[in-house]
């Protein structure tokens, strides 16, 4: 009568192990997974690109910041003109333009510091130093704010332009007249030019 006792008390137990284990098992098959990402959910995340701050910038991209900013200290650009002077220098567009926005010019002092460069060295008339800063890459209101801002005298621009065309030719009083319209000068300021230089 006792063994029995022992046996059933032994069968109680190992029912019990049985129904812990199962249970454990059945927690375990509830425990959720990730699963893998489709390629469509994949094509969808980079369907738009980030854009990246200036602390992320590839390498190339700050090479080409630091090579602007060297440019820009010695010398006027546009910003045509300066993209196309880095990818001159083996950058690629992407780097160009990534320098270009944020190298923080003012474009419309770029373009004014550009024209007292060309007036330094040559005589313009108003349209004709418009017309060499559009030339340069920069846009009509830029070029329209330099040639406003430069505090050119266009009479003496036209009487320097017309001595310089008398440095290397001769001309009659009309010629060189014709000449100064031709290169921009309104027919006031050429003949201003034309009589301070002796005419």
């Amino acid at each position: 009568m006792k063994r029995r006792n022992f046996s059933i008390a032994a069968l109680v137990i190992v029912l019990a192990l049985l129904g812990s284990c199962s249970s454990q098992s059945s927690e375990e098959s509830t425990v959720p997974t990730s699963s893998p990402i489709s390629a469509e959910e994949t094509q969808a995340i980079g369907s738009e690109p980030a854009v990246l701050p200036a602390d992320d910038a590839t390498l190339g991209e700050k090479n080409a910041l630091a090579a602007a900013n060297t440019y820009l200290s010695f010398s006027a650009f546009s910003a045509q003109g300066l993209i196309d002077q880095l990818e001159f220098e083996g950058y690629t567009t992407q780097e160009a333009q990534y320098a270009v926005a944020k190298c923080g010019a003012d474009w419309n002092e770029q373009a004014l510091k550009k024209a007292g460069n060309y007036l330094d060295y040559s005589a313009f008339s108003y349209s004709g130093l418009f017309e060499q800063l559009s030339y340069e890459g920069f846009l009509p209101e830029q070029a329209q704010y330099a040639v406003d801002n430069c505090g050119a005298d266009w009479k003496e621009q036209a009487a320097k332009k017309a001595q310089a065309y008398l440095d290397f030719s001769s001309f009659s009083r009309e010629g060189l007249i014709d000449q100064l319209l031709y290169e921009g000068f309104t027919q006031e300021q050429a003949e201003y030019g034309v009589t301070a230089v002796g005419y």
